[in-house]
C-alpha cells in the first residue's frame, strides 16, 4: 500500500490552490465540501472560481505565484499548464515538508485525492494510486447504487447518541454489540424511513433493556475455502465481520484473513503437520473458554470444517461445556482444487463415485481399506498425502490399481500460486519432487484426470 488512507481535519486547514482554469475549479469545487480554508493564486480566472470568489466562498489573489505563497499553508494544490512552474511549487513544498498534490501528475503528488462517496458524515473514499482512473469511477458507480442516500440519517442519528450510550454502556464490546443490534434491526429502519421519533423511543427502550443483559459467547466454526477469498459464503463473511476473536490456522489464506474485522483479536494455532502450535485439545478448549467470557469467536478453518478439519472434535468441547456454536460450511479442499484444476470428480464416462481419504491418521499411519479404494469407475482424493505418497502409490499397485492410473497433484489450489502437476502411479513420485510440489497440496487419482488437458480453464500456462 504506497498510498495509505487517511482523513484529515478540515477545520482550520489552510489550503492554497495555484491556478484558476476548469482543473483547478473542480479541485476547489471538491474542497468546498470540508472546512478548509482556501486560497487561490492564478493571473487568470474562470467562471466557475469567479463565481466562488463572488461568493465569499474563498479569497483569489489575481497575480503570478510566488515562493511565499506557500509560506503558513498545510496543504497545497497545484493546476496550472506551466509544466515548470508546477514542479518549482512542488520543490518548494517538499522542502517544507508541505503536503502537495500536483493535479494529473502522481509523481508529483505527496498525497492524492481519492474518489469519494459523500453521505456526510459518512463517507466513502476510494483510490487507485492514480493507475486506474476508470476502474475506480466503474467501482465508485457500483457503490453509489448500493449505498442509500439516507444512510447520512442513520449517520446523524449515531452521532446524536453516542455518548449516551458510551456513558451508559462500559465497555467497548457492549457499546459494538448494542450498536449492531441498533443498525441491524427496526430502529435503523424507522430512522432510514424518516420516523426519528419512533426511532428515539424504541432506541431508548433498547438500550435500557441492554444494560440488563449478559453477554452471551458462542463459536462459529466457519469454513474459509481452499484460499480464494471469492469462495467464501456470504454467511461465513458476515460472521467474520461480527468476531471478537478469530482462531485460525496456516491453511487460511491472508487474503482471507484480511476479510476479518480489523479489531479482532487474531490467535495463530498453527496446524502445520507435526508441527502444531497449539495441539488439538487445547485448541478445543482454548474455544471453549473464549466464549464462556462472553466472546463472539470465528474458528476460521481451511476449506470445509467438517471434511478432515477436526470440526466434530471441536463442537465435542463446546458441547460438554454447553457453549453455544454454529457451523458454516465451506468449499472443502477437494472440489476447491478440482474445479480450479480443470479435473471434474465425477463424469458418466470415468467415475461414477468420489472417496475422500487421508494421507496422515491421528497416529501418524496410512492404514487405510486399500480393497475399497481401489475399485473401477471412481476417483479417491486424498488430502494429507503429499509426505506418504510413496505409501499411497505403493499400496495402491499392491492392491490392483494399474500403474498407469492417471494421478494429478494441486498445490495451493485456487489462488495464484497454484501448481499441478499430472502422471500416473509409475511416474507420479519423480514428477512431483522435480515440480517442487510441497503442502498444501492434495492428491487426485482416478481416470477424471485425463480431462485436465481439456478441460483446464484456471492456469494455462
Amino acid at each position: 500500500m504506497r498510498y495509505f488512507p487517511i482523513f484529515i481535519d478540515t477545520q482550520e486547514l489552510n489550503c492554497l490552490v495555484v491556478g484558476a482554469g476548469e482543473v483547478a475549479a473542480r479541485k476547489i469545487e471538491l474542497l468546498l465540501k470540508s472546512e478548509a480554508n482556501i486560497t487561490v493564486v492564478a493571473p487568470w480566472v474562470c467562471g466557475t472560481v469567479s463565481q466562488f470568489a463572488e461568493q465569499g466562498l474563498i479569497t483569489v489573489q489575481n497575480r503570478e505565484f510566488e515562493n511565499a505563497d506557500i509560506e503558513d499553508r498545510d496543504i497545497v494544490f497545484v493546476a496550472t499548464d506551466d509544466s515548470e512552474l508546477n514542479k518549482d511549487i512542488h520543490r518548494l513544498a517538499t522542502a517544507k515538508k508541505i503536503l502537495v498534490n500536483v493535479v494529473d501528475n502522481t509523481p508529483l503528488c505527496k498525497f492524492i485525492t481519492p474518489s469519494i462517496i459523500d453521505r456526510s458524515p459518512i463517507v466513502i473514499a476510494i483510490s487507485s494510486g492514480g493507475v486506474a482512473p476508470v476502474l475506480l469511477r466503474y467501482l465508485r458507480q457500483k457503490l453509489e447504487s448500493y449505498i442509500p442516500q439516507k444512510i447520512a440519517l442513520l449517520g446523524q442519528f449515531s452521532e446524536k447518541f453516542r455518548e449516551t450510550v458510551k456513558q451508559k454502556l462500559s465497555t467497548v464490546t457492549s457499546r459494538r454489540y448494542f450498536w449492531e443490534e441498533v443498525l441491524d434491526g427496526t430502529i435503523a429502519e424507522q430512522v432510514l424511513n424518516g420516523n426519528s421519533q419512533k426511532a428515539e423511543q424504541m432506541f431508548a427502550e433498547t438500550l435500557a433493556n441492554h444494560e440488563q443483559q449478559k453477554t452471551h459467547g458462542e463459536v462459529y466454526l466457519v469454513g474459509a475455502g481452499p484460499g480464494d477469498p471469492d469462495l467464501l459464503t456470504f454467511k461465513a463473511l458476515r460472521l467474520m465481520q461480527k468476531a471478537d476473536v478469530v482462531v485460525y490456522d496456516r491453511l487460511v489464506s491472508k487474503e482471507v484473513l484480511e476479510l476479518v474485522r480489523r479489531d479482532a483479536e487474531k490467535i495463530y494455532v498453527g496446524k502445520a503437520k507435526s508441527q502444531h502450535t497449539l495441539p488439538q485439545q487445547d485448541i478445543n478448549v482454548l474455544l471453549a473458554d473464549l466464549a464462556t467470557e462472553g466472546k463472539r469467536v470465528v474458528r476460521l478453518k481451511g476449506g470445509d470444517p467438517f471434511i478432515f478439519g477436526r470440526g466434530g472434535e471441536e463442537i465435542e468441547t463446546l458441547v460438554s461445556r454447553n457453549v453455544a456454536f454454529q457451523v458454516v460450511p465451506g468449499i472443502t479442499a477437494a472440489t476447491g482444487a478440482a474445479s480450479y484444476a480443470g479435473i471434474p470428480l465425477t463424469h458418466r464416462d470415468h467415475a461414477q463415485s468420489v472417496v475422500f481419504a487421508t494421507g496422515h491418521l491421528k497416529d501418524n499411519t496410512i492404514d487405510l481399506d486399500w480393497p475399497a479404494l481401489v475399485q473401477k469407475n471412481q476417483t479417491i482424493v486424498f488430502y494429507m498425502g503429499i509426505t506418504g505418497l510413496a505409501i499411497i502409490r505403493s499400496k495402491l499397485i499392491e492392491h490392483g490399481m494399474p500403474k498407469d492410473m492417471p494421478i494429478a497433484m494441486v498445490q495451493s489450489a485456487t489462488t495464484d500460486k497454484q501448481k499441478v502437476v499430472t502422471g500416473n502411479l509409475d511416474t507420479i513420485q519423480e514428477l512431483a519432487e522435480s515440480a517442487d510440489i510441497k503442502p498444501p497440496s492434495l492428491i487426485i487419482i482416478g481416470t477424471v484426470v485425463r480431462l485436465r488437458e481439456k478441460l483446464n480453464w484456471f492456469k494455462t500456462e
